[in-house]
Order: structure tokens, then C-alpha cells, then sequence
């Protein structure tokens, strides 16, 4: 007489009735995108794909009432266009390369050790926006941004770094227009490892695209009167610092930013990281 253990392992309740022949079948399986609509063969059930929930339930909303129910993706649980298949989870979409606020692809890489070369800009606010946009690939570029406090130094300062082939400055001017104070002052410099670029701007205010600054336009200041605070008057803001801030604060990438200076300062970080080979 056969054991219980036997009945068991031999009875209906060992697996389906077909036996391992039954096991073998596969259906054809069919991505669970959203707005699928299958049939579900258990419920005559009829409905679009909605989502997938956590725990792996399917949810389908009816076609013709709007309900929704859930159901579990089993194989050979659903029918579509007459055919039994199987549901299964969508691949996982490729995810494009994450992009730093200049536009670069992002590099997952520790800051690089700081080079010799460097680039000078004029002032604070210029050490700013240059930071928020271009800071992290300067960091791995391992390039150090300076303030000059003022263009009138750069001579002075340029004498102290010693520019050479594996130590290149680059300098961001603002107002390098003909006859204006900064192009004569640029003008002196003579060597071949340093480069000097620049905007038309009397400041790198005006660099950030009028859209990005919520104003139609930049207003022209009278001459004679200071253009900080003409442009604090404009917005209503008393103090230069806080009507920065707000500036700053709208941009987000180089698209903020007018083509010039983008130009000017990717023109300045090639140079600095460009090999020495090929310095000119």
C-alpha cells in the first residue's frame, strides 16, 4: 500500500496534470508597456496596461468601464490578439550620460590635483558664474580659477606666476572693446603662454541672457552714473549683493548664459589644459 509521502508526490496535487510535458511550455513574452491592452484569460478580464506595482501585481484598467483591477504576471496569464503570452517587466530604458551645467559629460572621477596654470577673471561675481557653470570641469581638469580684483594688476600678477609651456594662465576680461581701458591694459601682455579672452560687457552681469534675468533687455546706464547701481535702480533691489544673488540664482547652465562668454571661457580652459606639445 502506498505511503502518504507516495500519494503525495504521484497525485494531483504534485503539479499540473500533463506532467513535465506541461512544464515545458513556453509562451511568448511581451513587455508590459504602458497602454497594452490584454486580456486576462482567468476573468475574461479585458484592459490597458497601467503600471506595474512593487510587489509585481499588474495593473490593467478596463476598456470599456474605466476600473481597474491587479493582477499577478504569471506565465501564459494574459491573452493578446487571441494568443496566450506571457507579461513581462519592460527593460529598463538606457539612461543618457548626466551633463555637468557647461554641457560636458559628467565625469564620477575625484578632483584632479591642481596645475600649475590657472585662470585669472576680474572679480568676484566673474569667480562665481565661472564656478557655478564650468566648476566641475575645472575640477577635474584640476584648473584653479583667481581673482584679480581689478584688470589694472594683471601685469603685476602675471610677473608673480611666471606663465610658462607647463604652467599657461588664461585671463576673462570684461569690456575688452577697442578703446576701452581693458584692451590697452591687455594689450601689454606680451607672452605666449598666457591667453586673454573677453565680452563687450561693462560687466559679467550683463553676460546672463536678458530671458535668464527675467528683463526683456538690459537697460543702458547713463555714462557718468555707476552701472551697478543704475542696474540695482532698474530691478528695484538697493544693494549690488543681493540683486547679484537673484541673478546668479537663475542661472542654471550655459544656455543662461550669452554665447560669448561661453566662447571666451571654454576658449580659456582649452588652453590651460591643452599638452605641452602642442603649446603655442
Amino acid at each position: 500500500m502506498p505511503s502518504s509521502n507516495d500519494n503525495r508526490s504521484s497525485g494531483i496535487l504534485s503539479g499540473p496534470i500533463d506532467g513535465k510535458a506541461r512544464l515545458a511550455v513556453a509562451f511568448p513574452q511581451i513587455a508590459a508597456e504602458a497602454g497594452l491592452v490584454v486580456l486576462h484569460r482567468a476573468s475574461s478580464f479585458r484592459g490597458a496596461v497601467v503600471r506595474i506595482e512593487h510587489d509585481g501585481g499588474l495593473v490593467l484598467r478596463s476598456t470599456s468601464t474605466g476600473l481597474e483591477r491587479v493582477f499577478r504576471m504569471t506565465p501564459g496569464a494574459f491573452a493578446r490578439d487571441g494568443e496566450t503570452v506571457s507579461l513581462v517587466r519592460p527593460r529598463a530604458a538606457a539612461r543618457a550620460p548626466e551633463r555637468t551645467a557647461s554641457g560636458s559629460t559628467a565625469v564620477r572621477s575625484t578632483a584632479r590635483v591642481a596645475r600649475t596654470g590657472r585662470i585669472l577673471v576680474e572679480g568676484v561675481h566673474d569667480a562665481e558664474l565661472v564656478e557655478k557653470v564650468w566648476g566641475d570641469d575645472l575640477r577635474v581638469e584640476g584648473v584653479v580659477v583667481e581673482r584679480l580684483d581689478g584688470i589694472d594688476v594683471l601685469d603685476d600678477v602675471l610677473r608673480e606666476l611666471r606663465p610658462g609651456p607647463d604652467a599657461r594662465i588664461g585671463v576673462l576680461v570684461d569690456h575688452l572693446v577697442p578703446g576701452s581701458k581693458e584692451s590697452r591694459l591687455v594689450a601689454q601682455v606680451r607672452s605666449p603662454h598666457v591667453l586673454v579672452t573677453g565680452t563687450p560687457y561693462v560687466d559679467v552681469w550683463q553676460a546672463i541672457r536678458p530671458k535668464a534675468a527675467g528683463i526683456e533687455a538690459w537697460p543702458a546706464i547713463p555714462r557718468g552714473q555707476d552701472w551697478k547701481h543704475g542696474i540695482c535702480a532698474f530691478f528695484g533691489v538697493a544693494e549690488p549683493g543681493a540683486l547679484w544673488k537673484q541673478l546668479l540664482g537663475r542661472v542654471s547652465s550655459y544656455a543662461d548664459l550669452e554665447p560669448t562668454l561661453v566662447g571666451a571661457v571654454e576658449s580659456l580652459i582649452d588652453f590651460v589644459t591643452a599638452p605641452d606639445e602642442i603649446a603655442p
